[in-house]
């Protein structure tokens, strides 16, 4: 069977330019290429059709020789020279256009190299954030706390190779072993993960059962979660390998443990410190006492001096929480509310009256001289 004349094939002119050999066959090769045309036999051959062209008129020394002596040209048989058929790579041009790049050499350039994979198609598993909601005191002097998790694991049956037992493994027919398909757009390329291999190159003629050749099942787990005393909300945890499994034996992702803690019915948290609000009697403020407060191990005794007003703040130290890089205790402040009698009895407000009677500036020194200072706005 004769063959078609490579110009013909290309669709261009004798006359044509170098560079309008190159675009003519960029068109072609992209429009027969059988990652566009899958199982279609004409177009492969095509192809390889349009391959065999551009191969004997991109060098102008085999132009030259096919110019003069047709197909000939290339029978050894006849000339000595080399054949010129067979699978010629359609993205030539490119790599000629970019000093040598092929095209996946040319999207690594601009964007990092992201597209490859290792060879054995495996992806590491993508990360997992549980919330988990701690009591007060939980936070404050650390627990363990044990949380359920349902996420993509080993797959049991294959042991996370995707594949039964006996299976091997050969080039992916979508995108003839490269782990990529590559769409024309105008006159640039876009390629992508090959869909059927997930970026491998090579798919398992008898992919697992259980999992479909992902290597991985859903899978409900239990995990005990350590947490550290002194926690606060917003603290994240990290379990290293409990996230998601890889993807056809592919690294496990990892866990994150987010705290959210509960505010507590005393106590109120700054930093390492704790505050807490004590209300005490007029009398116990004014003749001073000895109390047991609540801090987060055990009551702690606290002495009210004589004449103590509301607002007062006691320090009690190192009775607030551990500081979780280790830098000691914070402290207990103790704020105290003085009580104001609401309900008195007529002998109450009798011994009241009397009291009021035999005071004196010294006696409430605060308010005195509070209102010395303010009769100026009166006069």
């Amino acid at each position: 069977m004769s063959k078609r004349d490579y110009y013909e094939i290309l669709g261009v002119a004798k006359t044509a330019s170098d560079e309008e050999i190159k675009k003519a066959y960029r068109k072609q090769a992209l429009k027969f290429h059988p990652d566009k045309n899958p199982g279609d036999k004409s177009a492969e051959e095509k192809f390889k059709e349009v391959g065999e062209a551009y191969e004997a008129l991109c060098d102008p020394q085999r132009r030259a020789a096919y110019d003069q002596y047709g197909h000939d040209a290339f029978d050894p048989r006849r000339r000595g020279g080399r054949g010129g058929g067979g699978f010629h790579d359609p993205f030539e041009v490119f790599r000629e256009a970019f000093g040598g790049s092929g095209v996946e050499d040319i999207f690594e350039q601009f964007f990092g190299g992201g597209m490859r994979r290792d060879s054995s198609g495996s992806d590491r598993g993508a990360n997992l954030r549980y919330d988990l909601e701690l009591e007060f005191d939980e936070a404050a002097n650390g627990c363990e706390k044990e949380i359920t998790l349902t996420k993509p694991d080993t797959c049991d049956n294959c042991g996370g190779s995707g594949a039964e037992t006996g299976a091997t493994r050969k080039a992916c027919p979508l995108c003839a072993g490269r782990g990529q398909v590559i769409t024309a757009r105008g006159i640039f390329s876009i390629a992508q993960t090959c869909p059927r291999c997930g970026g491998a190159g090579r798919v398992v003629d008898k992919p697992c059962r259980n999992c479909q050749g992902t290597g991985r099942a859903e899978r409900t787990t239990r995990k005990t979660i350590r947490i550290p005393a002194g926690v606060d909300t917003g603290t994240k945890l990290r379990s290293a390998g409990d996230g998601e499994a890889g993807v056809r034996g592919g690294a496990s992702g990892d866990l994150f443990v987010v705290l959210h803690v509960k505010p507590h019915a005393l106590f109120h948290r700054e930093g390492d410190d704790i505050l807490y609000d004590l209300p005490i009697s007029f009398v116990q403020a004014t003749l001073g006492t000895e109390l047991e407060v609540p801090s987060l191990s055990a009551k702690v005794l606290l002495r009210i001096p004589a004449g103590t007003q509301t607002g007062q703040v006691f320090r009690i130290k190192g009775k607030g929480i551990k500081n979780p890089q280790g830098y000691g205790w914070g402290d207990l402040h103790v704020r105290v509310t003085v009580e104001v009698p609401t309900h008195l009895n007529s002998a109450q407000k009798a011994k009241l009256q009397e009291f009021a009677a035999l005071c004196d500036e010294k006696v409430h020194p605060l308010s005195q001289g509070f209102f010395e200072k303010a009769k100026r706005f009166f006069k």
